[in-house]
């Protein structure tokens, strides 16, 4: 067997060579094949291919032409179409709306191998190539914009993407079971039209058609959209209340609140909304795999890499090679994250056997080096915890499992996660495993034998975490646990990694700037908060309102969808970028920026060489250098303003903390 024939299709060729004339389903995808378990259009290939179909990959086709899609011929059942993992817009442009310089799904990193708007352009192109064709469209981008939504980079709400795409069905959430009922009812000669039936599916009604009699109706996209000639939200006072607001930004709260609590596939109902004279249904979500079905996908013939065309690294595959997928969901609910919107609140584990087969397997690889980046998925210590009350499940309609507190029903054992972490190092060939997916540390701290375990053997020197903020009315809002919760898991991983020997051991605490309710005032108590613990953050994430989140409808309208009390937000790139450099305090070159801040906060007393201040009272060499090339680059002669010239002494030098909290 060629080696390309280890693979999935991607040429005219290699189906001539494999003797498959007309292959039953095309795969469009807006990312490089890569035949890994981590990457949707492997899994879904592998999976119809076992239940022997014969499946064609399209990976970033050229979408300025139809050529592409005429090459591999006409599917017999109907194209399979998704941007890729991730959302285009987010994969193409930055917090700021700046293109990006790297696409880590594409060979070589290279930018410009996928459009804008992929999902509805290949749909398109779909439609063009051979008419009739049935076109489902699927994936993180079609998850996200099944309904009316805010959309961040061009600052507008757009429709559903049913009606851009003209694809027959969405298929939101994970894609097992219905690209494998899908097949199997189109093979029976089913029209497509026919499928609407079938839950985790969202169509676009003709203008003649009834909307089905169950179903929920949402505020409609007209009601939602802001009036003609406004973009975007309004700037607020913080002390607006909610009769102040437009009529849209009501009801597209209202619409938000709605959509999130439909999202348990156990008691969800079918939702509409109209556009203009035609109306989008959403049908229930799917029921999550059981782990007999993980098994079995997590099971099929991957060969782990990318396919052999490609002559260029792709950086995400080099990240995830050696990671392994344990579960699926997060009940968390975090309002800033998507994962409830596709993968949803129930977890799906994959059984120890299944996961440690998949190690042994990666252990006999000759050109696996014995290190497993990852052993995890959403987070990495939610496996196989659930509700205990299965009566309870089918009727709750909580957005967290976890937040205001942990459900007294939810059970949290760590037991079996610490099993696994413990049979997976003892394998042959396995010389560590890291864990990098994130810990839910408010989980972690109702068993201190997980976090002992983690220290002691899957830390590689430190340990990523993200407690978002230190602001308690910030973290409210993210709905995520205050930030006592995380001291005092940074306290017990400290202590844990000295009595295992590893006192150097650290943690890298990821924050989130610009979220909704986080105002310059809490950012500055963000800032004291990192240098009393002696937290330097290199990097800073900013907020990307994606699609549907809850903390976009709060970005967008300026209340909280599930309270509808006013929050303040943070929209123009100037107002962003004060909350960057509030975080970045300790950068040199940030010292005007955080000065202005500081002095418009009114907190002056922040500035000098007191214990508690943050910068100095005069500026460090390399804040003015930064600033004369600032300067220099707009095209103007650098002059020192009075007062600020620069001093002999060292940049914060009374300083005696570290860059990280060690230990």
């Amino acid at each position: 067997m060629s080696e390309n024939h280890k693979f999935l299709a991607m040429t005219r060729a290699e189906l001539d060579e494999r003797g498959i004339e007309q292959p039953d389903v095309i795969l469009v995808t807006g990312d490089a094949y890569i035949d890994h378990p981590s990457f949707a259009m492997a899994i879904l290939g592998r999976l119809l291919e076992s239940l022997g179909y014969t499946v064609a990959i399209l990976s970033q086709p050229d979408w300025r032409s139809v050529e592409p899609w005429r090459a591999l011929g006409k599917p017999k059942l109907f194209y399979g179409v998704s941007a890729g993992n991730m959302d285009s817009m987010i994969n193409l442009y930055t917090a700021n709306r700046k293109p990006r310089s790297k696409d880590a799904y594409s060979p070589g990193g290279k930018m410009g191998l996928r459009p804008e708007r992929a999902t509805q352009v290949y749909a398109q192109r779909c439609r063009e190539a051979f008419a009739g064709v049935p076109v489902i469209a699927g994936g993180v981008e079609a998850s996200l914009r099944r309904l009316a939504h805010y959309d961040y980079w061009s600052d507008t709400v757009r429709p559903s993407i049913l009606v851009h795409s003209k694809a027959d069905l969405v298929v939101f959430g994970m894609g097992e079971k219905p690209i494998e009922e899908i097949c199997r009812r189109l093979a029976a000669g089913e029209p497509v039209k026919n499928l609407r039936d079938m839950p985790g599916v969202a169509y676009l009604l003709g203008a003649s058609e009834q909307v089905p009699a169950n179903c929920i109706e949402l505020p409609s996209f007209e009601e939602v959209s802001p009036p003609a000639g406004v973009l975007g939200g309004a700037i607020r006072p913080e002390d607006a209340d909610a009769e102040k607001y437009r009529p849209d930004q009501l009801a597209f709260a209202r619409a938000t609140r709605m959509i999130h609590h439909e999202l348990n596939p156990r008691n969800a109902r079918p939702l509409s909304q109209r556009h203009g004279n035609r109306v989008v249904v959403v049908n229930a979500p799917t029921m999550p795999l059981e782990q007999a079905e993980m098994d079995k996908v997590y099971g099929l013939p991957y060969q782990r890499k990318p396919h052999p065309s490609y002559t260029e690294k792709i950086p995400a595959d080099e990240m995830i090679r050696d990671s392994v997928t344990i579960m699926r969901g997060c009940f968390g609910g975090c309002t800033f994250c998507s994962i409830t919107m596709h993968q949803g609140r129930t977890i799906s584990s994959r059984s120890e056997g299944s996961i440690l087969t998949e190690l042994k397997a990666m252990g006999k690889d000759p050109n696996f080096k014995g290190h497993v980046s990852d052993l995890g998925g959403p987070t990495a210590n939610m496996y196989e915890m659930k509700c205990t009350q299965p009566k309870v499940e089918a009727v709750c309609r909580r957005l967290s499992c976890v937040h205001p507190k942990v459900c007294k029903l939810l059970g949290t054992s760590h037991k079996p996660v610490i099993s696994l972490m413990q049979k997976a190092r003892e394998i042959p060939n396995i010389k560590r495993v890291n864990i990098a997916s994130g810990i839910r540390m408010d989980l972690a701290r109702l068993e201190p034998e997980y976090i002992k375990e983690l220290a002691a053997h899957h830390v590689g020197g430190h340990l990523k975490v993200a407690p978002e903020h230190a602001d308690n009315e910030t973290l409210n809002l993210m709905k995520k646990p205050g930030v006592e919760d995380f001291n005092v898991f940074a306290k017990e991983f400290r202590e844990a990694s000295k009595a295992a020997g590893k006192p150097k051991q650290y943690l890298v605490p990821y924050y989130i700037a610009s979220h909704p309710g986080s105002t310059p005032a809490a950012m500055i108590e963000l800032a004291l908060y990192l240098k009393q613990n002696g937290y330097r953050p290199q990097q800073v994430q900013d907020f990307i309102p994606a699609p549907m989140d809850i903390a976009t409808c709060m970005y967008y309208t300026g209340l909280d969808p599930i309270t509808s009390k006013p929050v303040p937000v943070a929209r123009r790139i100037r107002d962003r970028q004060v909350q960057r450099v509030l975080m970045q305090f300790f950068k040199p070159e940030n010292w005007f920026e955080v000065r202005a801040a500081l002095i418009q906060a009114g907190r002056k007393d922040l500035i000098g060489f007191g214990k508690h201040c943050l910068i100095p009272d005069k500026p460090p060499l390399e804040a003015l250098q930064a600033r004369r090339g600032e300067a220099q680059k707009a095209g103007h002669d650098y002059v020192h303003a009075k007062g600020l010239h620069p001093q002999t002494v060292s940049y914060r030098p009374k300083f005696q903390g570290t860059q990280r909290l060690t230990g």
